[in-house]
């Protein structure tokens, strides 16, 4: 081999190397900046509501795949990897204009919920909520 094609060859291999370097480099940096799952504000979190809040049962075809969000809660430590999936979903309401999913979550903790709140209409999830029924119903304060 010539001395240009030995070189050509060097050229080749460093431009490989400097590619997935930086290759590797944007995939960093891109895990570092992944987002994870939103905590609403109560504003936010309020602004979901209306006065007549529907239960749906489990089984409708219509209610929005939670689970990928429910994977990030997990990772992100918002939720028990303790809870099986199959009994995660406690309960589901839609608001009266369908614009909205509720879905309440099981925690370890008796009466307490992550709500994952649904855009229906566009498709996506907003973010999610604590519910502590206790504490929002007074439920605690009612026991003799």
């Amino acid at each position: 081999m010539t001395a240009h094609v030995q070189h050509f060859h060097l050229y080749l291999f460093i431009m490989l190397v400097v590619t997935a370097s930086l290759c590797v480099l944007a995939v960093i940096i891109k895990m570092k900046n992944r987002k994870g799952p939103k905590l609403l504000e109560k504003e936010k979190y309020n602004s979901t509501l209306t006065d007549k809040m529907v239960e749906v049962e489990n089984t409708d075809s219509n209610v929005f795949n939670i689970w990928p969000y429910v994977s990030r809660l997990k990772s992100a430590k918002v939720l028990s990897k303790k809870i099986k999936d199959n009994d995660l979903v406690y309960k589901i309401y839609r608001d009266s204009t369908e614009k909205f999913e509720h879905i309440l979550l099981s925690t370890e903790d008796k009466n307490n919920f992550v709500t994952i709140i649904v855009n229906k209409k566009r498709k996506k999830t907003i973010g999610y909520s604590i519910l502590d029924s206790d504490e929002k119903y007074e439920l605690r304060s009612n026991i003799a």
